[in-house]
């Protein structure tokens, strides 16, 4: 019994010993690319696809015959459960800021040549007040799985979606016992556990910001069980003829591209969707108002870059955000 007894025990450790071999990932998704690294030596590649099939089949407007598309054109109104849940939470937080999260300014995103439909010709104060009658997610209903809204009203989750889908993956590999994960898609990021090949935190790094398209790594910093995104006006901008830059991400109460100091906006959240979003209206709110914002939400993590008066790069931590490495 005694040499029973030790055999077990020694089929015990074997048994509950973590795997150190990671499968790695990667490849082009939602106009960007994605790069996945769990602990496991199964390869999830075709059931991954899969899923990136689906959330495209849903929420891409670029994708003609998505049920966001049919939407759009007044074609169709039934989603599915992947649209429910980016609805749901997008009304959240559209509540949460007033309006500054608003996934219904996708036609004035589309009229300064951010989106997906081609430029509108000699864009003016008068067509922007034409769209922005549009505008408005208080507008839009859902009645179990079919949405109704307004025929002007043009919704666009590309704020949200890609968070989104971070989100989706990391679900599915949890799904699968997998304890230990790094997903990303186009800088969106989820992680659980940690890199067990190295036996550390994983490690994500915070882009410097450079408008000529350089890249380059300001700090890098440890994340624990958590998701985060970014956005900025460094890579996506458009110039006018007097040279002027505007950000891609259009005021939502205004209709015009935002004007701010901020560069760079990280955000730490418990899932990716989430930060994704606040990533994109703390852009539009502006430092002071963010700051305001986080001290009624202690769960959200942020970081800034931004320009100073002098024209000079700063950075500032709220919310106890991860200090470099």
């Amino acid at each position: 019994m005694k040499i029973k007894y030790t055999l077990l025990l020694v089929f015990m450790a074997f048994s509950c010993k973590e795997e150190t071999v990671n499968t790695r990932l990667s490849g082009p998704v939602f106009g960007t690319s994605y790069s996945i690294i769990y602990n496991s030596e199964i390869n999830y590649q075709t059931q991954i696809d899969s899923l990136f099939y689906v959330i495209n089949n849903s929420m891409s407007t670029y994708q003609a015959d998505s049920d966001i598309s049919k939407l759009n054109r007044n074609e169709d109104g039934l989603v599915d459960a992947h649209f429910i849940k980016v609805f749901e939470t997008s009304k959240d937080i559209y509540n949460l800021t007033e309006g500054v999260f608003d996934p219904t300014i996708g036609a004035v995103v589309n009229a300064w040549d951010f989106g997906p439909e081609e430029k509108i010709v000699n864009l003016d104060s008068l067509k922007i007040d034409s769209l922005m009658l549009s505008v408005g997610l208080n507008k839009v209903k859902r009645i179990d799985n079919k949405i109704i809204k307004p025929k002007a009203t043009f919704i666009d989750f590309n704020a949200i979606a890609k968070g989104y889908g971070v989100d989706v993956i990391g679900e599915f590999l949890e799904s699968k016992n997998i304890k230990n994960y790094l997903v990303e898609i186009g800088g969106e990021i989820r992680a659980r556990g940690k890199n067990t090949e190295k036996q550390s935190p994983w490690k994500i790094g915070i882009e410097m910001p450079h408008f000529d398209g350089e890249q380059s790594i300001l700090e890098a910093i440890e994340v624990h069980d958590e998701a985060m995104a970014t956005s900025g006006t460094y890579r996506k901008f458009k110039v006018d003829t007097n040279g002027n830059r505007y950000a891609h991400i259009i005021d939502t109460k205004t209709g015009y591209p935002s004007k701010t100091n901020l560069l760079s906006i990280s955000v730490i959240a418990k899932d990716c969707m989430t930060a994704d979003a606040y990533a994109t209206a703390f852009k539009a709110m502006g430092i002071e108002k963010v700051k305001a914002f986080l001290k009624k939400h202690p769960e959200l993590k942020v970081f800034f870059v931004f320009e100073n008066d002098n024209k000079e790069l700063e950075t500032m931590s709220l919310n106890n955000f991860p200090k470099p490495e």
